[in-house]
């Protein structure tokens, strides 16, 4: 998969976990070396919101190991803190095919869950997508153009509620079904 990244001018930040535990233990060394040397570079941040604290460090260390590519490791500390309490943290090593600050892997990071957030967890929540089994011919790519359609035509309507309450309005009542039509620009 890097190699098919880097044929097309693109740069990879592959998240090592699974079947890419060898290349996680390079990583795993590659940060003990460099701190045992002092050569780590980190970047901390935290966020509040949603009845949560978050604390986020990512840092960086020189490679280890024969990958296309690989310029160097990544790795992502995460101490999440729910409004009670409790706290849970873990960390994630990531193979990157660019040099960069620790900044950037986070904004990365970040971005990375935003689209998670913005767009896969509505579209499996609302319709359940992860659970679709249509694989013919044109149909996932099809369907899946449906329900951003959907997804789009219930965020234009000005109803403050969910979008998988609106769908559940909109399946039980043949007003509200043709309702958010009125509202697309």
């Amino acid at each position: 998969m890097a190699e098919g990244v880097l044929a097309r001018g693109g740069h990879y930040a592959l998240k090592l976990e699974g079947v890419a535990a060898p290349l996680r233990d390079c990583a795993v060394k590659a940060f003990a070396d460099a701190e045992k040397r002092g050569a780590v570079a980190f970047c901390e941040k935290s966020e509040k919101g949603h009845d949560r604290f978050e604390r986020r460090r990512v840092g960086g260390a020189p490679k280890d190991a024969n990958l296309p590519g690989l310029a160097m490791f990544g790795r992502v500390e995460r101490e999440p803190r729910k409004h009670n309490g409790e706290t849970s943290a873990f960390a994630y090593y990531v193979a990157l095919s660019k040099r960069m600050s620790p900044r950037k892997p986070m904004e990365v990071d970040r971005a990375h869950w935003g689209v998670e957030n913005k767009l896969h967890w509505p579209l499996d929540l609302v319709f359940d997508e992860d659970d679709a089994r249509s694989r013919k011919n044109h149909a996932p790519q099809n369907l899946s153009v449906i329900r951003r359609m959907a997804i789009d035509i219930s965020n234009a309507h000005p109803d403050q509620r969910s979008g998988a309450r609106k769908m559940n309005l909109a399946a039980g009542s043949k007003e509200f079904f043709f309702e958010p039509f009125t509202h697309r620009r």
